[in-house]
């Protein structure tokens, strides 16, 4: 697939911080973890597997601001179906300034993500009124199914065990 046209630049709607939206490159992966590092959830992450990360990820979007990365979110996507937004983070030091709606902005609005029907996330219960202010919504888990009446969602996870030498993906093929 080509690569995709970047979303235009923006400013964010704070003016003590002028902000440039742009997509996020493997080249990108020093920045981002030092991002990472920041917030406690992805303090163990590594510049090599971040750099592997975004070189796999559909759509990768950050924010500068003051010469530094400053804001970051991943989407992956079949580019048809679904799209899932994920790892948005704010610098601590940025949040508050509209850094933040300004990524999922250019997030929502990017390029390779218009002919997907919507975006989905997952985020902690707190964080909703922020994702509502760029046109998330809640979404009902209880949903009409084939067979006839309804039925809740729920969402379910597998974590790989490991090894008995700690190395889960040494022996996959």
């Amino acid at each position: 697939m080509p690569p995709s046209p970047s979303p235009p630049p923006s400013s964010s709607p704070s003016a003590s911080t002028p902000a440039t939206v742009r997509d996020l490159t493997p080249d990108d992966a020093p920045a981002l973890t030092a991002l990472y590092e920041e917030y406690e959830w992805w303090d163990d992450r590594d510049e090599a597997a971040v750099r592997d990360a975004l070189a796999e990820t559909a759509v990768a979007v950050g924010v500068e601001a003051d010469g530094r990365l400053v804001a970051a979110a991943r989407v992956l996507t079949d580019h048809t179906y679904y799209a899932t937004v994920y790892d948005v983070i704010v610098a601590a030091d940025y949040r508050g300034e509209g850094i933040g709606e300004t990524l999922m902005r250019a997030v929502v609005n990017h390029p390779d993500l218009q002919s997907v029907a919507g975006l989905s996330l997952l985020c902690r219960r707190g964080l909703v009124p922020y994702y509502e202010t760029v046109g998330f919504e809640l979404f009902d888990p209880e949903l009409e199914i084939p067979e006839g009446g309804v039925e809740e969602l729920v969402r379910m996870t597998y974590t790989h065990p490991d090894d008995e030498h700690g190395d889960a993906d040494e022996n996959r093929d």
